[in-house]
């Protein structure tokens, strides 16, 4: 197995850059930067996502009908338009390459599978060492930070089966985090859950809305006041 460190710095950095990218037909938007502060949270511009927050609809929550997971296509599919898609690695691996430290592979999958690391976690500020297995792997999962059943009853039921495919493995809208943090979120918003880390809060925020901007998303009033908060203590 192959060692590899890399900063939490990077990892972050990595991730924010993202956001220049452009979903097909929709439009790149403000509010994260691809700079990371000192503590390790990417720095925010909370005056440019009240400004993308103010072009989102606001509506109330659809009904949840004909909401399953496969609307979103096959967990963790290579085969997508954003970044990362057709590379040779399912998503899940990709978001823990780019999340995790001190990485160690499975061998013969060409750094590929993720086998060991560790995970500075942001959700909850903690430290947690992942170790690939069927009763291990779950201590570090990956969120979709806009909850895919949220998406769907905001919007997603109107995008093509591929924008929910990209939706679903879009790097923007992933982060490897706690799992059991990762349980307990499970498909709420803004309004009724963030991150224990009130450090990391203006950065999960300001990525929703990025994720909402370019997905065509909308917000509920309740949600969209929770987002102000948190950005007026950015």
């Amino acid at each position: 197995m192959r060692f590899r460190n890399r900063s939490a710095r990077a990892v972050l950095a990595a991730g924010a850059s993202a956001v220049a990218l452009v979903v097909p037909g929709c439009s790149a938007v403000e509010g994260v930067s691809d700079e990371a502060s000192g503590d390790g949270a990417l720095a925010v511009d909370a005056a440019g996502a009240l400004t993308t927050l103010d072009t989102l609809p606001v509506k109330g929550r659809a009904p949840k009908t004909g909401y399953s997971r496969e609307q979103f296509g096959q967990a963790w599919s290579d085969d997508v338009a954003v970044d990362g898609g057709h590379n040779g690695c399912d998503t899940r691996n990709d978001i823990l390459r780019r999340d995790l430290v001190e990485l160690t592979y499975k061998a013969g999958t060409r750094d590929c599978i993720v086998a060991t690391g560790t995970l500075h976690d942001l959700y909850t500020g903690s430290t947690i060492a992942f170790v690939r297995g069927q009763d291990t792997s779950s201590a570090v999962q990956i969120d979709h930070v806009v909850a895919l059943s949220d998406a769907w009853q905001k919007g997603a039921q109107q995008l093509s089966a591929e924008q929910r495919r990209d939706l679903a493995n879009d790097p923007r809208n992933l982060q490897a985090v706690d799992g059991p943090t990762n349980t307990q979120k499970s498909d709420s918003d803004a309004a009724s859950w963030l991150p224990p880390n009130k450090d990391y809060r203006c950065t999960y925020v300001s990525r929703q809305i990025t994720v909402k901007a370019l997905y065509r998303l909308w917000v509920t009033q309740a949600e969209k006041d929770a987002m102000i908060r948190v950005l007026h203590t950015c």
